[in-house]
């Protein structure tokens, strides 16, 4: 994810803002380039909604908030981890995943609800699969795989 990307992250689950001309503006005043159009991008790419006039994210607006569920993970191969989430929050799933630092992880590529989470080696897939299963809901149990 890119550092303005997970910028907007950050600051959306700290503060309120009602246009993206104010994102614009707190990026500007942290040294961040950006403009109108790069952010509407980015609040996109989050899967960012207007809620009572300010920007949330899809997984502050659910029921449960700071609740994230992974509806179902499967692999592929020897090297990739595949995960479904809800509408909207496999960018931060896939943040969580980042944010973790694991060894076994060599990147994350996420969708609206689908994470690909991209491994050194079957063993590696293995030992990420028992880390991530740590860090989330996990609602249905893998198909195939490990």
């Amino acid at each position: 994810m890119r550092k303005r990307t997970r910028k907007v992250l950050e600051l959306i689950r700290a503060k309120r803002f009602r246009t993206q001309a104010e994102l614009v503006e707190e990026l500007r005043a942290r040294g961040i380039r950006a403009t109108q159009s790069s952010v509407s991008r980015d609040l996109a790419r989050l899967g960012a909604v207007k809620i009572n006039g300010y920007y949330v994210l899809p997984r502050l607006a659910h029921p449960i908030a700071g609740v994230l569920e992974i509806l179902d993970l499967d692999t592929a191969g020897d090297h990739l981890i595949v995960m479904k989430t809800e509408p909207g929050q496999a960018s931060s799933v896939a943040l969580k995943i980042d944010d973790a630092h694991f060894p076994e992880v060599v990147g994350t590529v996420a969708g609206d609800d689908t994470v690909f989470v991209a491994v050194k080696d079957r063993e590696a897939q293995r030992k990420a699969i028992a880390r991530i299963s740590q860090l989330f809901t996990l609602r249905r149990s893998m198909r195939g795989g490990t």
